[in-house]
């Protein structure tokens, strides 16, 4: 293994995922939008995307097992490969058949090799460099991932508002295609797990041995998923929802200006994220699991101005600053915990369980987002003209949630 942090082939990694996050962030923020420009549903912008979010919940575990099971740079290929697939054939179809079906099964594909695709990255890891670098290598692929979130949606929403959906895809595809170039020549230790009979019952039994670690050798795992859990039901699934449907629909901004936007809010998410995890590596040897907690309360504080600039403030552009503001900020303590967790994960999980265990972790956190972003758009149609109040229920049961976590990893350091 190698010492240094910056290892030819950790660097590889990094500038696929630069590319590959790239053409997601970019297909993530393209597809909903149309979608919700097409409909003007708030509700059914929200159950798309929870049926979307179904095959990732699904899928991740199977892709822990196999990034423990088999060669991690060749999931990572193969898959980059058949994203690049599935974009074609939807540019191909988009003008054939219900468009709405199309999108909702487009939307679902990506999702799921999502899904799959994420245990693998993060199981790379400690594949390719030492336990002291771990947050440092956590902060670069988190930064990795939020600067190509940032970039995408800037860039997917300047075209899309100027030339429609189409040229959007096309980028996309092709990032996708060169990232599963790039990542052919990454070279990852593997080491071939013996098998324990048959495909369901290996499943089965990797699966129920990392429960058993979580649950039972690092309670402290278990509780943080659940922590998660929360937070993406009422906090992460609201601000899903609620970007798109107040910058587009609620506040009184022209339709072509208003899409430009909402590209730029979601490119403020993605700098919060950028920002967060720059702030983990410059403070990784300052930031503590145990105090994690106040980073979720910091999270869920966040959302309250949006509700009382709602209320107070008819000016939409008033609301649209404070909106991304907000959302800035929740993606840089966000960030932070995620990252603090996940280097806390890495270190304490054994090398043959850390595929399984991220993505059992992945899946029980997951599981909360589609019933999340159903309940919000759902939420959101019903109080039409008091979306303020669906802000505020956001932030109040959040932060209830947020003085629970702190408490457990309270509980955890005394421990």
């Amino acid at each position: 293994m190698d010492q240094k942090l910056f290892s030819k082939d950790f660097t590889l990694v990094v500038i696929g995922q630069i590319i590959s996050l790239f053409g997601n962030a970019t297909i993530r923020f393209a597809l909903p939008l149309y979608l919700l420009n097409l409909t003007g549903s708030s509700a059914l912008y929200g159950t798309v995307t929870a049926c979307a979010f179904l095959p990732a919940i699904l899928l991740s575990p199977i892709g822990g097992i196999v990034a423990d099971r088999v060669n991690k740079r060749n999931v990572m290929v193969i898959l980059d490969f058949f994203t690049a697939a599935v974009i074609l054939a939807f540019t191909l179809l988009m003008d054939r058949g219900n468009l709405i079906l199309l999108l909702a099964v487009t939307m679902m594909l990506l999702y799921g090799i999502a899904g799959a695709y994420q245990p693998s990255v993060q199981a790379s890891i400690p594949a390719l460099t030492n336990q002291d670098n771990f947050m440092a290598a956590n902060s670069i692929i988190n930064t990795i991932s939020s600067f190509a979130a940032l970039i995408g949606p800037v860039l997917g929403g300047v075209l899309y508002s100027a030339y429609g959906l189409r040229p959007v895809l096309w980028v996309c595809m092709v990032s996708f295609m060169m990232s599963a170039v790039m990542e052919i020549f990454i070279k990852i230790p593997f080491q071939k797990q013996a098998s324990k009979g048959g495909i369901l019952k290996t499943a089965r039994t990797d699966f129920a041995e990392s429960i058993h670690f979580i649950r039972k050798e690092q309670p402290v795992i278990g509780k943080g998923v659940l922590v998660i859990c929360g937070i993406n039901l009422f906090l992460a699934a609201m601000i899903i929802v609620a970007l798109p449907y107040l910058v587009t629909e609620v506040l009184n901004i022209e339709a072509s200006q208003a899409n430009r936007l909402y590209g730029y809010a979601e490119g403020a998410l993605a700098a919060g994220g950028l920002a967060g995890g720059i702030g983990a590596g410059i403070f990784a040897n300052r930031l503590s699991v145990h105090k994690s907690g106040n980073l979720v309360i910091a999270c869920a504080s966040c959302v309250f101005p949006i509700s009382i600039s709602l209320i107070l403030f008819s000016s939409a552009i008033i609301n649209y600053i404070v909106i991304t503001v907000c959302c800035f900020a929740i993606m840089v303590f966000s960030t932070l915990f995620t990252v603090q967790m996940m280097s806390f994960i890495q270190a304490e999980t054994p090398q043959h369980l850390i595929g399984k265990v991220i993505a059992v972790i992945f899946t029980v956190s997951m599981c909360a987002q589609p019933l999340g972003n159903a309940f919000y758009g759902i939420l959101f149609e019903i109080c039409k003209g008091c979306e303020y109040a669906v802000v505020l229920f956001s932030g109040i049961v959040s932060l209830m949630i947020a003085m629970k976590a702190r408490n457990i990893f309270k509980v955890f350091s005394a421990g």
